[in-house]
């Protein structure tokens, strides 16, 4: 014990400590979460990017004869810049977890499929209604790039979760499928049915 006595008198730590404070989550950003994946992370960055370029290229515009289609190219454009940035930032940071929303699905669908129609809208109209020059037709090409990031996104949202309001229709047909089956088995298992018997 002479070692361990000298340890402790010069107070040299003997044992390491058993327990440690536990670490504390500081992560900006926690893609994948539940509601956004990779894959429609970086299409969602696209959508902003392109809503942004095409609302930049619309305002540089400065003449127009019939304003109508200009002013609603904007309004859509600069919508879905900051809406679809905003919702980007709420999904891919925890600050989703205290917003008082709980279906971020449905809300993401819905508001995908919105901005892929009012997108679409918006650029034809524009294209048909402008006066030709390169920044209107710049402005149009990025609006048509916007409206099939939009429409990309709702497909691939499509086939890996299916409609966010109705249950996952291959889970509903494996319990429906399993339990005539079991049925079956039991109605033709023999030791089932003089196990029923000679409990009665």
């Amino acid at each position: 014990f002479a070692p361990l006595r000298f340890r402790m008198a010069s107070g040299e730590q003997v044992y390491n400590p058993t327990t440690t404070q536990g670490d504390k989550p500081n992560k900006k950003f926690v893609v994948p979460t539940e509601h956004l994946d990779k894959f429609r992370f970086f299409i969602k960055c696209a959508e902003v990017i392109l809503s942004f370029v095409a609302f930049i290229l619309e305002e540089v515009v400065t003449n127009c004869n019939s304003c109508g289609p200009l002013y609603f190219f904007e309004f859509v454009s600069c919508t879905a810049f900051l809406f679809t940035a905003l919702l980007l930032i709420l999904l891919a940071t925890p600050l989703y977890q205290k917003v008082g929303i709980k279906k971020w699905s449905v809300l993401d669908f819905v508001y995908t499929a919105v901005m892929a129609v009012l997108f679409l809208l918006a650029s034809v109209i524009f294209a048909a209604a402008n006066e030709g020059t390169g920044l209107e037709k710049g402005s149009v090409a990025f609006g048509f790039l916007a409206s099939l990031a939009f429409v990309f996104d709702l497909g691939v949202f499509f086939k890996t979760r299916g409609l966010p309001w109705t249950s996952d229709p291959r889970g509903a047909g494996d319990t429906q499928t399993t339990q005539p089956e079991a049925e079956k088995l039991n109605a033709g298992d023999p030791s089932s049915a003089n196990g029923t018997n000679a409990a009665n």
